[in-house]
This record gives C-alpha cells, structure tokens and sequence, in this order.
C-alpha cells in the first residue's frame, strides 16, 4: 500500500469510527487496530489526533455536501423543490441504521474551545450548506435570500438534532412542512 493510501485508509477508518464512537469514544489505537497502519505511519501523516479529526471533517464535508446536492437534483427540477427536496434528503439519512447525528454538531460537543481548527472545519461546513440553500433561495427567486436560507438552515440543524437525540422518526418531515411556509411567504 503507497503512503498516500495508507493515508486514505486512516481517514477513511477513523471518520467511521469517530461517527460511530464519537471523538473522544475513539482512541488512536483503536484507530491503528481497525485500520492496521503502523502507529509511526499514522503521525507520519497527522501530528496529533486534532488534525487527523480535521482531515476527517472536511472529508465527510465534501462527501456529504456532493451527496446532498447530487441527491437533491435527482429528486427535483426547480430550485423550490430543490429546497423541500434538502428535507427529503435529510429523512433518507435519518432513516439510515448508521445515522450518528451530524459529525460537525458531534464535534463541536465534544470540542468546544471557539478558537481551534476543529471548529472551523465545522463552522465551514455548516456555512457551506448555508450557502448552497442561499442559491436555491437566489433560483427560487426569494426575496431575502440570505434570511430565507438562515431560517431554512435552522429548521435542517433543528431536525438533524431532533432525529438524534429525541429519535422523533419525522423530524424531517415535520422541518419540511415548515419550510413550505417558509417559501411561500417569500
């Protein structure tokens, strides 16, 4: 296996790990067990659990964020649709037997100092679903389009908190019907 994908795989095995055990349920030799990449390779590559935590997040950030929009497009062709198709999108994963709650939301939980790397990686990702929503808003022709993509973003972030931790199974769809409000007043 080539150092770059020994690389790979240890991203690869921890952002399972870390979504299944969480940060700190999830040591380094627990890592190095399941990925069975020498303890010397993996700090060859990471000098410290924190920036092998921040490889994984912007990884699971762009997985997650091509998944979301590929998804999105496949299930709607106008941007409104587009935008009630996000809630969709969030039921399937709800709905999925591997669904942990968002490893950003996970993360800052976990890590709550304001000024790290880590909460970084996670404020990035959710500003970049802000966006992504804010260009639906801009095609749907919504009149404040940030304002409409802040609020359509809280009832997402509400809803993902939702399923996990009050395992409430329709909290996407209960956002959804929101939303739909949301849209018609702008």
């Amino acid at each position: 296996m080539t150092q770059q994908a020994k690389r790979e795989h240890l991203i690869e095995t921890a952002q399972k790990l870390f979504s299944r055990n969480g940060y700190h349920g999830t040591g380094i030799d627990l890592i190095l067990k399941e990925s069975g990449v020498a303890k010397k390779t993996l700090y060859h590559h990471f000098q410290s659990k924190e920036e092998l935590i921040v490889e994984v997040l912007k990884r699971h950030d762009e997985q997650f964020r091509s998944m979301v929009d590929r998804r999105v497009r496949e299930m709607a062709d106008n941007p409104k649709d587009r935008l009630l198709a996000i809630f969709d999108v969030a039921h399937e994963w709800f709905s999925d037997k591997h669904f942990y709650g968002c490893m950003f939301i996970n993360a800052i939980g976990e890590y709550s100092d304001t000024d790290s790397s880590i909460r970084d990686a996670c404020r990035a990702f959710k500003e970049g679903m802000r966006q992504y929503m804010e260009s639906l808003c801009r095609e749907a022709g919504a009149k404040k389009p940030r304002e409409l993509s802040e609020e359509l973003a809280l009832l997402l972030e509400g809803s993902i908190v939702t399923a996990q931790v009050s395992q409430i199974p329709n909290a996407a769809g209960i956002a959804k019907r929101t939303a739909k409000l949301l849209l018609e007043a702008a």
